[in-house]
């Protein structure tokens, strides 16, 4: 991969990324506080200021790794924005509506990209316009609908501290919920495995095939 494609791509996809996973960790930090949760805003976490949720191996190295490696997929994540559920009106139930926040938030940045790409698409101005403005736009436009839905699906894996994981919990009955809340010291471990290692071809055979269906679904649009 020569330098100035190197520099091109990661300059197209830096913007993207740094904005789909900041306002998942807004979302999640927003819908806290209007459920009796302070904590983020008292830290000031619910800024769109990328610096303030920008985690140095999660947002800045893992993506570079990726690419560098041409692992055919780009991914990432920001600092966790803190929560303490015990403050929340009713913990069992909000736990629900805090994790579901940042796929959610996701989802609606995936369709607006899509409705953006085409927009773009219709918009074709010549040459000159289609080189320095549409043609990166548009690039940008593309990636954040797939970055996007990647990360909305991701985080809905049922394994906290994944969102899916700390969803499952709020669903289930007390006894089920401790029991799935025990795997989380070692949740982001067996992401790792399950994403990148896929060693029951959970990822490949059933995640997979759901992000490029949305994602052909939203791009179809």
């Amino acid at each position: 991969m020569d330098f100035p494609f190197l520099v091109q791509r990661i300059s197209i996809m830096a913007i993207p990324l740094i904005l789909a996973v900041t306002l998942h960790e807004v979302a999640h930090g927003w819908v806290a506080d209007r459920r009796g949760d302070p904590t983020a805003r008292l830290m000031g976490r619910l800024s769109l200021n990328p610096l303030v949720h920008v985690d140095l191996f999660g947002t800045v190295i893992l993506p570079l790794l990726l690419l560098f490696s041409q692992a055919g997929i780009l991914f990432g994540y920001a600092k966790p924005v803190p929560v303490n559920f015990r403050n929340l009106q009713d913990p069992k139930r909000d736990m629900i509506w805090v994790a579901g926040a940042g796929p959610a938030t996701n989802l609606l940045l995936a369709l607006l990209s899509a409705l953006l790409l085409q927009g773009l698409l219709s918009l074709y101005q010549g040459p000159f316009w289609n080189e320095f403005f549409f043609r990166p736009l548009s690039q940008m436009a593309f990636i954040s609908v797939r970055l996007n839905v990647l990360l909305a699906i991701i985080n809905l894996i049922p394994i906290p501290p994944a969102d899916g994981g700390r969803i499952l919990v709020g669903i289930l009955p007390h006894r089920q919920a401790r029991l799935v809340s025990s795997v989380e010291p070692v949740g982001m471990v067996l992401l790792m495995i399950v994403i990148f290692f896929d060693p029951f071809r959970v990822f490949s055979h059933g995640i997979v095939p759901v992000i490029d269906g949305l994602t052909t679904l939203l791009l179809g649009i």
